[in-house]
């Protein structure tokens, strides 16, 4: 009976300790199963060569309530971070799904450890593990590749961007358009024998005419009909300009019987010689070009002198035009001038407004038309962001941040009854009411004595007393964001941030702007240090300008 009870005893004894065996192998199994689902960190490799890039994931599963707050800055060090890539969110049931990706890379070979990062989930802290990663050398084969020895440090002038490009290009296409213009508008071009002609006198121009027929060789070819044109012609537009401005198109009784109306109305003194001699001229040549009639070369020739004759009496009785007359005729000279010249403007506006439309969208495309267009009108913000920078220390801990104006010390008031216990550094450029506002201040309060147990400084109230400070000013509608701030160097803060209104001149007037505060404690929790930025809403320079502040800010130890 004893040795049956032992034997039982010892099964259950054996059975108990297989069962708690089992219970912890599980408990563990279910503990890590779900601490795997709440947080995982992986890297891409662990070997690698200098300067390589390796990629740091870290993964989190977790309620889409919780607010995940990744590391941020450089906290992977001795390894520096090259690259921080934006949260990759997915859906999972009815969790979130997030992954943070980092570009890590080392300049130095051997064997480093990549530190635990920080991650906050909801009000829950959690650590990473940490991840060993071997930075190789790259092997030199001597014997193919030779040793040399190091150069020695040379300056190298500062390169310059192709602007001068872009420039030699607009200048050579403003100076094809002008060229152009001035060849096709403005340039006196050499007149054409017809342009110098037309530029004549009509009796010169009637005169150059006959001249020219004689010249010609038709009489010498047999070409009557050619030279009979060409003779009447010479007169007719004479006739046609100083007598009656329908002669070309009339025929020859018409033509006559005109010209004998003219005589009678006593408006030209022309003799009966001359209307015969012209009336028997124009009838012997309607025979020669339509009844193909030949008279003789030297009718021919008689005819020609005839016309020159009468082409002389005809300029001789025309009456001498009045001043009345002179003064129209130059006024219509002088509009036709200012007419063409009004055209040749009108044609050079028109082309260096294109021109110009032309180079604008040049350079639109290229640098984005906002930025040219606020290149051409100036836009403050632009000129601040590219404008020389000034990176300085202020206060004690020293606050290092880069500025695009030199920050002028402030001194702000201190209540009476802690003036003997507080001491404020501050520093600042514009006001709270323009376009940027940057303040950079330093509080150190008074050692109480090692007895005395220090308090510590709570970041949260003080922001709320911030805030609060704000809207005694007039700020309203501060919308309030948080979230954990580390510096490059590594210091951590709090970051408040979001969007607040803050009144102008005018009452009841306000605008709208951005607004970060930062609050750091030093090492020996007697020091607060602040940082407060507000800037335009909705501006891309006021955007850039203070992520470029934003990053810059690095805090440093007293001794440093």
């Amino acid at each position: 009976m004893n040795n049956d009870f032992r034997f039982m005893k010892c099964i259950n004894s054996s059975f108990n300790t297989k069962a708690l065996s089992l219970f912890s192998i599980f408990c563990f199994l279910f503990s890590s199963v779900s601490f795997s689902q709440e947080l995982s960190t992986t890297i891409d490799s662990t070997s690698i060569k200098i300067g390589e890039q390796i990629t740091y994931k870290i993964q989190v599963e977790t309620d889409s309530t919780d607010l995940v707050v990744f590391p941020e800055g450089q906290t992977f060090m001795p390894l520096e971070m090259i690259e921080s890539y934006k949260v990759d969110t997915t859906k999972k049931d009815a969790r979130f799904l997030l992954v943070k990706k980092y570009g890590l890379t080392q300049f130095d070979s051997g064997k480093y450890t990549i530190p635990r990062q920080k991650i906050l989930i909801g009000d829950k802290t959690f650590f990473t593990d940490s991840l060993k990663v071997l930075v190789n050398t790259i092997q030199v084969d001597s014997t193919k590749q030779g040793l040399y020895d190091i150069k020695p440090i040379i300056e190298v002038e500062k390169s310059i961007s192709d602007w001068w490009k872009t420039l030699l290009i607009i200048i050579a296409f403003i100076a094809l358009v002008g060229g152009l213009l001035y060849w096709f508008l403005w340039r006196k071009k050499p007149l054409t024998e017809e342009e110098e002609i037309a530029l004549l006198p009509p009796y010169e121009r009637a005169k150059l005419a006959l001249r020219k027929l004689d010249e010609s060789h038709y009489l010498e070819n047999s070409e009557i009909k050619e030279y009979y044109s060409e003779l009447t012609l010479a007169i007719r537009r004479y006739l046609d300009e100083k007598v009656y401005d329908h002669a070309l198109e009339s025929t020859t009784d018409e033509l006559i019987t005109r010209l004998n109306l003219l005589k009678e109305g006593n408006q030209i003194d022309l003799s009966k010689e001359t209307l015969k001699n012209l009336e028997s001229i124009f009838k012997r040549a309607d025979l020669v070009k339509f009844a193909k009639s030949a008279p003789d070369i030297e009718l021919a020739k008689f005819d020609r002198n005839t016309i020159d004759l009468e082409i002389d009496h005809v300029k001789e009785v025309l009456p001498e035009p009045t001043e009345e007359e002179k003064l129209l005729n130059q006024q219509y000279k002088d509009a036709q001038a200012r007419k063409k010249k009004r055209r040749k403007i009108i044609l050079t506006s028109v082309a260096a407004v294109l021109v110009l439309i032309a180079v604008f969208i040049g350079f639109g495309v290229k640098y984005g038309f906002g930025y040219v267009t606020d290149t051409l009108l100036g836009d403050d913000n632009k000129e601040l962001l590219e404008g020389n920078w000034v990176r300085s220390e202020y206060g004690v801990p020293p606050i290092d941040i880069s500025t695009p104006m030199v920050l002028k010390r402030d001194n702000p008031p201190v209540p009476e009854d802690v003036k003997a216990k507080i001491e404020k550094l501050s520093f600042f450029y514009g006001t709270i009411e323009g376009d940027l506002y940057i303040n950079v201040s330093t509080t150190t309060f008074e050692n109480q004595g090692e007895e005395t147990e220090k308090k510590e400084i709570d970041l949260v109230k003080v922001a709320a007393e911030s805030i609060s400070n704000l809207e005694k000013k007039g700020v309203k509608d501060i919308f309030v964001k948080q979230e954990k701030f580390t510096t490059p160097n590594g210091a951590e803060g709090l970051k408040t941030f979001g969007t607040l209104k803050i009144p102008l001149m005018s009452p009841g007037d306000y605008k709208e702007d951005n607004y970060a505060l930062f609050q750091f404690v030093s090492d020996n929790k007697e020091v607060l240090q602040q940082i407060l930025l507000t800037w335009q809403l909705d501006d891309v320079y006021a955007d850039q300008i203070s992520n470029r502040v934003i990053n810059s800010i690095e805090l440093k130890k007293a001794e440093q």
